[in-house]
């Protein structure tokens, strides 16, 4: 479960999000759509500890980020659009180097990685030096490492850039299983079609204000719109006259 509470995160003068409150519950795919600027990687970084919110708060699995972050990050992974990874390792070095960390078994670690190396087709870079493969190759091993503690939820931004259409697929397929299996998915995305084909619900933030959530078909109603999440997102992104002064709250 992810739940924000009035979150507001300020840049000096530059409120980069603005009071938004959302729960996502267990095993929810839930996707965040919204313009350049709009808030989306902030409320991201902010769920994953990376930045403190100005107030408000993020819980994640029940234990607030900021006041419990080893309990919330134990039960967390995490993938940017631009992964960090330690360039000298190699894919299998990584696997077991993220393991460690997060006290698994060697035999453990064995088991979850093999399966990861398989579905995200792995096998040939295992022996190769990080720094020396594609970045979508590096985006497959940033996805499976995340991946093999079982984390509770799972925050992704931007998560198909650099795969090619096979990668794309097997990403959604494990996505989406994870989810059915009980795993919370948070993504952002410029993606529509993504997030219309793989999301149980939808939010789109702008301004930095959460002005919508919903499955595809109630947000093409709050829109107006009867045709694709395209037609809908465009409408309400373009035209707030209809939130003006109100703060979303969804649960």
């Amino acid at each position: 479960m992810v739940e924000l509470i009035h979150l507001l995160k300020r840049f000096g003068d530059l409120v980069a999000v603005d009071d938004i409150t959302l729960t996502v519950p267990r095993g929810e795919f839930f996707a965040v759509l919204g313009p350049n600027a709009a808030g989306k990687t902030t409320t991201i970084r902010i769920i994953a500890g990376l930045i403190k919110p100005s107030s408000g708060s993020a819980r994640v699995a029940g234990f607030d980020v900021q006041t419990q972050p080893i309990e919330a990050r134990r039960r967390l992974a995490y993938v940017p659009d631009f992964p960090f990874l330690y360039d000298k390792l190699t894919p299998w070095e990584f696997f077991r180097f993220t393991g460690q960390l997060f006290q698994m078994t060697e035999a453990r670690i064995q088991s979850a990685a093999n399966e990861l190396i398989a579905r995200f087709n792995l096998e040939p870079y295992l022996g190769k030096q990080i720094e020396g493969l594609s970045h979508g190759t590096r985006q497959r091993v940033a996805i499976a490492s995340a991946l093999l503690h079982a984390p509770e939820v799972f925050v992704l931004d931007e998560p198909m850039v650099g795969l090619d259409p096979h990668h794309a697929r097997a990403l959604k397929d494990v996505l989406k299983e994870k989810s059915r299996q009980g795993m919370t998915i948070f993504i952002s995305t410029h993606q529509l079609s993504v997030a219309e084909e793989m999301a149980d619900r939808i939010g789109i933030i702008h301004q930095g204000r959460l002005i919508a959530v919903g499955t595809s078909e109630e947000l093409r109603r709050q829109s107006g719109q009867d045709g694709a999440l395209e037609q809908s997102f465009l409408a309400l992104t373009a035209d707030e006259a209809g939130f003006s002064g109100e703060k979303t709250v969804m649960r």
